[in-house]
């Protein structure tokens, strides 16, 4: 699913964001990235999303080498990946049926596909019964549920959940990650950049630490603690 080879991201003034990293994410797996501020995570998310170009060295994603795609081919690259931000980035002047529905609109999904999907992922996210209601009358766990649904309704073969649980209390937090995981047992790869170093302790999934730009560990089954 991710390919990095030697790859680098040097900034303007100098900072090296990511250091010759070569690493191997294959189809189905449920991976956390951790390591302190400026460790490389951000960096490797913007690369992920191909909001930044790497200096050298090669990002493959699900088959797309991401330092050849054109302007052009960008939406398509977009459409088969699901991010999950820290901050939620639903449109509060939408319900959170529309929220999830814009999803799909916006790569030309059907009426009839979207009144299919959106009641189902709505229903796998706990929400069915939310879906008339705005973002500011949700939970913070429930609008990032809802975030999670607008992931996932297009089934994209790949997530990307950056600091999904960073504004969560912990039982909410827990509550996010379990989804995470019922979503990769449902086939789908699931990378997850965060701090939370309890969820990663207790989880026991493969754990990539960075460090000043550079892969310092790579553990099967790992914690946090295992990483220091």
């Amino acid at each position: 699913m991710i390919v990095a080879e030697n790859l680098t991201k040097i900034y303007d003034n100098g900072t090296k964001g990511i250091d010759h990293l070569s690493l191997r994410i294959d189809n189905g797996e449920f991976v956390f990235v951790v390591g302190s501020s400026g460790s490389g995570k951000t960096t490797l998310v913007k690369l992920l999303l191909r909001e930044i170009m790497p200096t050298e060295g090669k990002l493959i994603v699900n088959g797309e080498d991401l330092s050849v795609l054109t302007r052009g081919q960008m939406p398509f690259y977009r459409r088969r990946m699901g991010v999950v931000f820290q901050d939620f980035r639903l449109l509060p002047n939408k319900t959170i049926y529309e929220n999830v529905a814009f999803a799909m609109q916006i790569v030309g999904a059907s009426n009839r596909d979207i009144r299919r999907s959106v009641p189902s992922v709505l229903a796998l996210v706990g929400l069915q019964r939310k879906a008339k209601a705005y973002p500011d009358q949700l939970s913070g766990g429930e609008q990032q549920r809802t975030a999670l649904a607008r992931a996932i309704v297009g089934k994209p073969p790949f997530l990307l959940a950056d600091e999904p649980t960073g504004n969560l209390d912990p039982d909410t937090a827990w509550d996010i990650v379990t989804l995470l995981e019922d979503i990769n047992d449902r086939g789908t790869t699931v990378l997850v950049a965060t701090h939370a170093k309890d969820i990663v302790d207790q989880m026991k999934k493969r754990v990539i630490t960075l460090r000043n730009g550079n892969l310092v560990r790579d553990i099967e089954k790992g914690g946090y603690r295992d990483e220091f």
